[in-house]
This record gives C-alpha cells, structure tokens and sequence, in this order.
C-alpha cells in the first residue's frame, strides 16, 4: 500500500503542491514556449565569444537569485522588512563558498521562469520542484530540500495511523486541492476549507478527524505553534525534491553551485539552516 501511495503522490500531488506559491506546471509550460528561442540567442551568444553566466559573475562579483519574497518560510520580509527565509540563506551560503555576493530580484511567482529565460537574474531560489518537463528545459542543482505527504491529527487522536484508515473520516481540506483528491482516493470525506490554518484548526477543535498537508508546512506551524494539539501519523516513502533552476547553456554555473552545496552540506550550514527554520533537518532524503 505504501507504494501506492508513493505513486499517487509523486505523480498526482508533488507535480503541482509544492512548486512555488503558482501554478507551477503551467509556469514551466509557458516557460518552455519560450526556451528554445532562448537557447538560440545564447548559442549565437557563445559562437560570438560572449561569456558565460558564471563567468560574469565572478567579473562582477556577486550573483543574482529570483525569488518571490513572499513564500515563509522560504523567502519572506522580517519584522524589520529584511528578506531572510530558508531558500535565501541557503542561496547566500552558496555564494559565499563561491566567493561571491548574492543579490535577489523579488517576482511573482507566475512570471519567475520566464524571468530567467530572459535573463533577467542567473538562477532561481524559491523551492522549484525538480521535475521530467523541466529537465527537458532546464538544469537543476542537485536538491537541498527533500518533501514529504503527512497525514495530520489531532495529538489524542489513535483511529487514524495510515492514508488507509482516512476512509469514511472527515478530511479538513481545500475542496479543489491536489490533496483533497488524494484523501478521497483512500474513502475521506472531505469538509471543506479556506487552506491549512483553518484545516489543522477543525483538527485541533475536533471538527474533523485529519487533514492531509506536506511534511514541511507542518514543521512550520509547529515551529510558530509549538503547542499546537496536533501529530503527524503517516509519512509517505517517496519525497518531492526541490533544487536551485538554472538555464540550459550554464552548466559551468551548475557545476559551480552544485560544488558549493556539496560543501555547506558537509560541513553542516545546510543542516543548521533548517533546524533554524523547521527544528529539523529537511535537507536530507529519509
């Protein structure tokens, strides 16, 4: 059974929950409508001697990340309206290992990939889900942040320790979700809701018997809500990984991000970074 719910939600569910704050599918699609003229100017580019992405960057000495800027508790504004989160801390050690500075440019996540096929900034750091289409259009780093479904309730709760056992339960969950299929895939029945606060909440209060959520959005809230009567009960085997999305043409740049990560990973700031913002390590496949 754990297999089956392994395929459901990698091929129902991680293709578009956890990709940004949009419509990531069709992002990459419109994206993609736009690559292949891309890729012809950089080629014109690189015959005409032009240098590369990396290779400007350390001419210049910084690097230039996308970002939304909007998406706690990857990339927000803090109190003091700092840009700070998980994806840009790691987007800032990563550049640091290359010597170099990191400068963001804040976008909407509708329009981020289109941004960079314009070459509007060198790369994005905003939790892109590495998928099969995108591979076809563009390089991935290796991912630095590895995702889980979880079946949440409330902390008193023992009837519920499987997806399977979600079958003739209330489910608290925004009706049109990718989650919402997958609970009615096992027999929930759905009570409807505006998003995860107001699902863990009809959890907490009773109102419903579970919700069904990524495993990082509950770390999250447990990290703001520490207290929060609510438990995770099933985890599912496969993750969705996310990875820093990088031009077709710039694999020196891949290669160069991909060498920095190696380091932050080994010698722990990757780790440290994540404890910071979710008390555990979700750098790490389980």
């Amino acid at each position: 059974m754990r297999k089956f719910i392994t395929t459901l939600l990698t091929a129902s569910v991680f293709g578009t929950i956890l990709t940004g704050c949009g419509s990531a599918e069709a992002v990459a699609s419109d994206a993609a409508t736009n690559s292949d003229a891309v890729e012809s100017v950089t080629e014109q580019a690189k015959e005409a001697g032009a240098k590369s992405t990396y290779e400007t960057a350390k001419e210049n000495g910084y690097i230039t990340f996308a970002t939304e800027g909007t998406y706690a508790p990857y990339s927000f504004h803090d109190e003091s309206d700092k840009l700070t989160g998980f994806d840009i801390e790691v987007a800032e050690a990563i550049a640091d290992k290359l010597g170099l500075e990191a400068k963001f440019t804040e976008t909407q996540w509708d329009g981020i990939i289109a941004g960079l096929d314009a070459g509007k900034y060198d790369a994005i750091a905003n939790q892109v889900s590495i998928t099969d289409e995108r591979k076809e259009k563009y390089l991935f780093s290796d991912p630095y942040t590895y995702v889980y479904g979880v079946v949440i309730v409330n902390e008193d709760n023992s009837d519920i320790n499987s997806f399977e056992e979600l079958k003739g339960k209330d489910v608290a969950l925004t009706v049109t979700s990718n989650w919402a299929e997958l609970a009615e895939s096992y027999g929930g029945k759905i009570v409807s809701t505006n998003g995860f606060s107001e699902s863990i909440q009809l959890v907490i209060q009773g109102r419903a018997d579970a919700t069904v959520n990524d495993n990082v959005t509950f770390l999250d809230y447990k990290s703001n809500q520490p207290d929060a009567k609510a438990k995770v009960v099933a985890t599912s085997e496969d993750a969705t990984e996310s990875a820093i999305l990088i031009r077709k043409d710039d694999s020196d740049l891949q290669e160069a991000v991909n060498s920095a990560l190696k380091e932050i990973r080994e010698d722990g700031t990757l780790k440290s970074i994540s404890e910071k913002y979710f008390g555990e390590d979700i750098t790490v496949a389980h």
